[in-house]
């Protein structure tokens, strides 16, 4: 393709006649164009209040797009490898066309050169020249990103990956100087010049020797040199858009969660997690949504997801979550929420109010959760902590939300201690008594599961009995429970929602795409924000 061109048939003759020289020229023109798409497709994921309102309107009305839509992360991370794999494609090969530069210095074209004499030092050239050092700096931003993004980094030390991760400002500030030095040049005066005639001041002996007749020199004679001038910077015109996109919608995030929110209660449940009940002024949001919490007391520039387990309704203004104590950020977070209480206010009691920390609310954004309401059967599956997504589901069948297709509700929740199932266990018996006196008990199908317990024990309380009933010792057999539900609702299409440990996910992925009796179809949803 660019061998035919003849604005860049001049470069690859300076870069020499070898194949592997031309080779170069391309694959760099070509991985250069692949980075603008992926560095400019990488940032609309991240736009995450445009998704939600796209994801809630009524033009999308396909389930299929909507399950597209959650999988904005993917699409995110598929992005970032595509430009960390064509980055090694687009640095070799600009390694490859430096060292050619070096070795064929051509005394005939020095403008259209990057060396400056024959046999130049290749890293002297990458150093002394805007591409070469820009280049650089974004092969090393890129390096720690990545580093950062795996999955040990986020899971043991989260600020580190939050910290490069915004690195991307820099990057795309780099990425917009680095064809500024214009190392790729075109001949501008293509007619007047054509590539492979003699100059004016040049002989056919100097250029050919013998090969030639007269009559071919004259041909090929031209009374011009050969102009160049560096190629037309690209790469803003491909993430311009995109960039300008994400930082409105920042700036829109910024006004919308600039005001704090006021705490109104802190509840510490058994196992180390904590329940955050929270006023905010016209915060409105759907069950299975999420929210971004940031707590300037413990750090100004980190934001981490928390799903709603109660969503503010006409009747009640209260969003509430809950966050289990793992970590540097949630560890220091729940010191300032309860914090121990001194010595001499234990000796000397007074009434006193307690301060919380200014903590600020972003969001909040969707989640595969919300399509929960829009299957007639769903299936919803939490391992631990990770029940909090359905938790605002069960709230807003309580609380008697009305005009959605969801007829029956299946709902397995696996923990490893019998203290787990206290953080929502009013809740399940509150809804659990409501079905029943509304004479609808299969509405609700509850499956309770202690993978591992120390002892055998049970709820005692008497109010907890709905709950003792159906808890039972060890692991779900899942391919039994999904040939229960195939049973009992054929020929329908059941949504099935899982948040939990990967081995769990990995387990409902497969059965969900193996075939299935009776015709039921089974479609698989995750949440996950790790």
């Amino acid at each position: 393709m660019y061998r035919k061109q003849g604005g860049y048939q001049t470069s690859c003759l300076v870069l020499a006649s070898a194949v592997l020289s031309k080779l170069g020229l391309c694959i760099s023109r070509a991985s250069a164009t692949v980075l603008n798409l992926n560095c400019s497709l990488v940032l609309l994921p991240m736009c995450r209040s445009l998704v939600t309102f796209v994801r809630g309107t009524r033009m999308i009305s396909s389930r299929k797009t909507r399950r597209l839509l959650d999988k904005s992360k993917t699409f995110h991370v598929a992005c970032g490898v595509a430009i960390c794999i064509f980055s090694v494609m687009h640095v070799s090969a600009h390694l490859v066309n430096v060292v050619r530069f070096s070795v064929r210095y051509s005394d005939d074209f020095p403008a259209l050169n990057l060396a400056r004499y024959r046999g130049e030092d290749p890293m002297l050239i990458i150093l002394t020249t805007i591409p070469g050092v820009t280049g650089v700096l974004l092969v090393l931003i890129l390096f720690l990103m990545f580093i950062s993004s795996s999955y040990c980094v986020r899971m043991s030390n989260y600020e580190i990956f939050w910290y490069t991760h915004n690195l991307f400002i820099v990057f795309y500030v780099i990425l917009m100087i680095h064809m500024v030095g214009g190392a790729l040049k075109y001949q501008t005066n293509i007619e007047a010049h054509p590539p492979g005639c003699f100059r004016a001041n040049q002989s056919s002996t100097e250029q050919q020797g013998d090969e030639l007749d007269t009559s071919e020199e004259e041909e090929r004679r031209c009374n011009e040199d050969a102009r160049f001038q560096p190629h037309y910077p690209q790469t803003w015109l491909w993430v311009s858009g995109p960039l300008c996109l994400y930082c409105v919608e920042r700036f829109y995030r910024y006004i919308q969660s600039r005001d704090p929110v006021t705490i109104v209660t802190v509840i510490r449940h058994p196992c180390d997690v904590v329940e955050l009940r929270m006023l905010k002024k016209n915060f409105k949001a759907r069950p299975g949504q999420h929210i971004l919490l940031n707590c300037p007391g413990v750090s100004s520039f980190e934001n981490h997801p928390f799903t709603l387990t109660m969503c503010p309704t006409e009747n009640k203004e209260t969003l509430g979550i809950h966050l289990r104590v793992v970590g540097d950020w949630t560890e220091r977070f729940t010191q300032l929420l309860l914090p121990e209480p001194r010595i001499d206010m234990e000796i000397l009691p007074m009434a006193q109010k307690r301060r919380y920390p200014k903590v600020y609310v972003d969001g909040p954004f969707g989640g595969p959760s919300e399509e929960v309401f829009n299957y007639d059967v769903s299936l919803c599956v939490a391992g631990g902590i990770g029940v909090t997504p359905f938790a605002c589901v069960l709230r807003a069948l309580l609380d008697g939300w009305m005009g959605f297709r969801l007829q029956r509700l299946y709902f397995v929740w696996v923990c490893k201690e019998l203290q787990s199932f206290y953080w929502f266990a009013e809740l399940l018996c509150a809804l659990h008594h409501k079905l029943w006196n509304e004479n609808r008990p299969d509405y609700f199908n509850l499956k309770l599961y202690i993978s591992q317990p120390d002892s055998l024990q049970s709820m005692s309380e008497e109010k907890y009995r709905p709950l003792t009933s159906r808890m039972q010792i060890g692991r779900p057999r899942w391919k039994l429970l999904f040939d229960e539900i195939g049973k009992s609702n054929k020929h329908k299409r059941v949504g099935v929602f899982c948040c939990g440990p990967k081995g769990i996910s990995r387990t409902l992925h497969r059965l969900c795409n193996s075939p299935q009796y009776n015709g039921t179809t089974f479609e698989f949803n995750k949440e996950s924000f790790s």
